[in-house]
């Protein structure tokens, strides 16, 4: 299923014969603006957190295509939802493998046979996204974005051995992930991947979010937690993501276009 450029909307992702995938997958496709953007774009996998492909989620996708990326996020609760399918993912990611890898490889196939996209690809997460994202930026992705990556592995420096430039942003109020920047940023040194990883002191978890998300009856204990909307550091974290994308997935401009304001 096609979807016309500047037309975002849920496309069908079933059919595809990756290894380990079956059954249904849908996703949601951000779409640039061709007169903002002129195709052909770069594109990025977006994974979700862990409450699923919400508005939310949708409006961090429609960010990313409004800077110029054909943005797709996969469905990874597809068959059964998210309180049938939350657990079995975490489970995967836990484990390094498992059908969400395949619904991420499937997205990033559909990416590189659209004939809009240029084929360089990010991949961009957020919480259980997020440790997708660390992961998946050893397999076959040009840059990653790992947000307050979740379900991250013991062993850091395997899973970067052979990763593609990192972006990584965390809160420094996240108590489920205290420390995670200062290791990441070790292992990603003593790997000699490129990366750019920031802790930002006054933000917790899901900080890059502009509203409050996920079941109301669990909201109030999000909130005790410190997670939650940060607008200065979602803002400053927001310009590290598109330079860094701009820098990896972006072709460099030929000599004398950069006075021209190409």
């Amino acid at each position: 299923m096609s979807t016309p450029p500047g037309d975002s909307g849920l496309i069908d992702l079933t059919g595809q014969e990756i290894p380990g995938r079956s059954g249904t997958l849908r996703g949601y496709l951000a779409v640039p603006s061709a007169a903002a953007h002129p195709p052909p774009w770069p594109g990025a996998v977006m994974v979700f957190e862990a409450f699923g492909l919400d508005e939310q989620m949708r409006a961090h996708a429609d960010r990313l295509a409004a800077a110029g990326y054909l943005t797709l996020m996969p469905d990874l609760y597809s068959d059964g939802g998210a309180r049938r399918c939350v657990v079995a993912t975490f489970r995967a990611l836990l484990a390094g493998q498992g059908r969400p890898f395949a619904d991420l490889e499937a997205a990033r196939r559909r990416l590189a046979t659209d004939e809009r996209c240029t084929g360089r690809i990010g991949v961009i997460g957020f919480c259980l996204g997020g440790g997708f994202a660390l992961l998946g930026a050893s397999r076959g992705f040009d840059a990653a974005a790992v947000n307050y990556g979740a379900g991250v592995p013991d062993d850091l420096d395997a899973a970067v051995a052979d990763a593609c430039p990192i972006v990584a942003s965390y809160g420094g109020r996240d108590g489920s992930l205290r420390g995670m920047a200062a290791r990441l940023e070790a292992a990603l040194t003593r790997a000699g991947v490129v990366h750019d990883v920031l802790e930002y002191p006054q933000a917790g978890h899901s900080f890059l979010n502009t509203g409050p998300n996920g079941p109301r009856a669990i909201r109030p204990l999000l909130r005790a937690s410190g997670a939650g909307p940060h607008p200065p550091a979602a803002e400053h974290a927001w310009a590290r993501i598109e330079q860094f994308f701009a820098a990896h997935l972006r072709p460099p401009l030929p000599p004398g276009e950069w006075a021209m304001g190409k």
